[in-house]
């Protein structure tokens, strides 16, 4: 495992790689509030084939955070992963995604089409979308928060803590947790804070409209590959999830039992899956 930085415009990011670098490229996008270690057990075991890199998203992990007059959108995610490609010299790559990941991986497939070899998803297909009966209040709410209103940043006295309470919160094991929480604090007074941007954790004003999701899904033309966990998420409801899936000409769906964090808890499995995919 070696450290990675990326310079692209405006910003910085970090990462971590795995695997030769003359090998093909295999590009992974964690989940929301997660960071490159979320794949510190999958991708050992892709290193033999693929040079694998897995990026901490802006605002997450190592990554710089965003000025603090801009917001977090998944349209900014993927041009920003698109830049990382451009900065790593990644003419056409294979990529993955988990979660808040494989909605910025999808984005990423249809923006460039050209670009992504083939396409494999853990736990989402596209961006969260509006069905329009939040629309305003999730405005209001998002409009309301206060530029630097943030509250103080919890501080845990040892690295053991942080992991139980993402544990308790996020539904993972603290010891399976551990790597993304190890790569997500920083050494502060009294302990551990996390490093992640607090302005992650604010509500959404606007989101892409449905109708608008599945227009751009019609786009998507790399060969997909859909990984769900069973019994699915809150979000992932499969009526919903399949008008999705609908729209998409060349895609494969996978049910696996197990939680959100698929590629953490089952590594051996989802590596499988994902050498089948690709």
């Amino acid at each position: 495992m070696r450290e990675l930085n990326v310079s692209i415009p405006g910003l910085e990011l970090a990462g971590l790689a795995w695997g030769e670098p003359d090998a093909s490229p295999l590009l992974l996008l964690h989940g929301w509030l997660d960071n490159a270690a979320s794949f510190a057990s999958l991708a050992p075991l892709l290193a033999s084939r693929f040079h694998v890199i897995a990026l901490d998203l802006p605002g997450h992990g190592h990554s710089q955070h965003l000025p603090e007059s801009t917001v977090y959108q998944h349209v900014d995610y993927a041009r920003a992963v698109l830049a990382a490609a451009d900065a790593l010299a990644l003419p056409r790559f294979h990529l993955l995604g988990h979660s808040l990941g494989a909605g910025i991986a999808t984005m990423v497939a249809i923006a460039a089409p050209e670009r992504v070899r083939r396409l494999a998803l853990i736990e989402g297909l596209g961006p969260l979308g509006d069905d329009g009966s939040r629309t305003l209040d999730r405005f209001r709410e998002a409009m309301a928060s206060k530029a630097g209103g943030h509250r103080p940043l919890r501080v845990f006295p040892s690295i053991d803590d942080a992991a139980a309470a993402r544990a308790l919160v996020g539904g993972l094991d603290a010891a399976l947790a551990r790597p993304i929480v190890e790569r997500g604090l920083r050494a502060v007074d009294g302990g551990y804070s996390w490093r992640s941007d607090p302005r992650l954790s604010r509500p959404t004003a606007i989101r892409l409209a449905e109708t608008q999701v599945m227009a751009l899904l019609l786009g998507l033309a790399a060969p997909t590959s859909l990984l769900l966990a069973r019994p699915h998420a809150p979000y992932l409801e499969p009526e919903s999830l399949q008008v999705r899936i609908d729209c998409v000409g060349d895609i494969r769906v996978t049910h696996m039992d197990g939680g959100h964090h698929l590629h953490i808890e089952k590594p051996d499995e989802v590596a499988a899956w994902l050498r089948g995919a690709l």
